[in-house]
């Protein structure tokens, strides 16, 4: 039985350029995973036709395009390289492509440079983001500045997790001369397997207590993996928000109502037959949209799932052929319109 039609909102590409930058500085195993998966736009437009997504909408995944900390200048080379090539492909295959820009993030200047460029010359979807950029969260007032623009531009902004970071300061008294560190937060299993769910909740939260979500309203977020493991946490947080920051107003309502008015939750994964319930109690089916996440999840596991997506859809959440189809494809028309 062939796939119903879907359009793909959480997929990546790897151009050999990338993947030579990614050996050169020290990411041969991103994220503790065993190797960069291979690519090309032929193998991707071939798992396109395999599972009848109409449009893919590309981005570059972890560890982004800001591979060393503190090279800003070869972070917005990788970044300028990575969203002209995916803005060729697209020209390209103007029906099959679309493209979320990479932005050299931490590096404040440099991605307002990138944001002006990528939106207003290169025609891109949106911007993606990595939950944190070597320690700096979604949400640390540093980023104020991107935020605050990528909102005047009423942007969508697609969430990507990456490695669990901390930033650590020199003991270096020297303020002028002393230069952060960061550490990961656990390398025990390779990091995609959970680690990604718990950073997806940090960022999201961090964006609701810092007060970033209630000063940008015009943002359009796209929150990966079902939303890995924000909503459990969500009364919790909202329940001690005075005692982590945020202002007291902050309720489990107020979430809901962002999540229906500025967010989408992609299906990357493995949302059923679980995950997809915690999911639901927050969001309703209008703010759902088709994920593969290949090729990082190689193939056979894109189509696995898929497999397990359209069986759950039916005989789990009990969804009729019209909700189906608008989870599948409508919303992501409504949200690339």
């Amino acid at each position: 039985m062939p796939f119903e039609e879907r359009i793909d909102t959480h997929t990546h590409l790897l151009p050999p350029f990338y993947q030579q930058a990614c050996r050169e500085n020290g990411h041969t195993k991103p994220d503790g995973m065993p190797r960069l998966p291979d690519w090309t736009p032929e193998s991707h437009l071939s798992l396109m036709d395999k599972l009848n997504i109409s449009k893919s909408i590309l981005s570059i995944s972890t560890p982004g395009t800001y591979l060393t900390d503190g090279d800003h200048e070869a972070a917005r080379k990788l970044s300028r390289q990575c969203n002209e090539y995916t803005s060729g492909l697209s020209r390209q295959h103007p029906t099959r492509f679309g493209f979320w820009a990479s932005l050299p993030l931490p590096d404040v200047e440099g991605s307002l440079t990138e944001i002006h460029y990528a939106l207003d010359t290169l025609h891109a979807n949106g911007v993606t983001v990595e939950t944190n950029h070597h320690g700096v969260y979604l949400g640390d007032s540093r980023l104020n500045p991107i935020f605050d623009e990528l909102n005047r531009r009423c942007a969508t902004v697609f969430i990507h997790p990456t490695t669990p970071c901390l930033r650590l300061q020199s003991n270096n008294t020297n303020s002028e001369t002393s230069t952060p560190a960061t550490t990961a937060l656990s390398n025990h299993y390779p990091n995609p397997i959970f680690e990604f769910l718990f950073d997806t909740a940090r960022a999201v939260i961090n964006l609701f207590t810092s007060g970033t979500i209630s000063r940008c309203p015009n943002i359009t977020f796209i929150i990966p993996h079902a939303g890995g493991a924000l909503p459990p946490l969500i009364e919790r947080f909202t329940g001690f928000g005075p005692l982590i920051g945020a202002d007291q107003s902050l309720t489990s309502t107020v979430v809901k109502e962002a999540f229906a008015r500025q967010f989408y939750f992609d299906l990357a994964g493995f949302p059923f037959p679980d995950q997809i319930f915690g999911l639901l109690r927050y969001v309703g089916t209008e703010r759902l949209l088709y994920g593969s996440d290949y090729p990082f999840t190689p193939e056979v596991l894109v189509v696995q799932l898929a497999e397990e997506m359209e069986k759950g859809m039916v005989d789990e959440v009990k969804w009729d052929e019209e909700v189906r189809r608008v989870v599948l494809k409508g919303n992501a028309v409504r949200l690339l319109s």
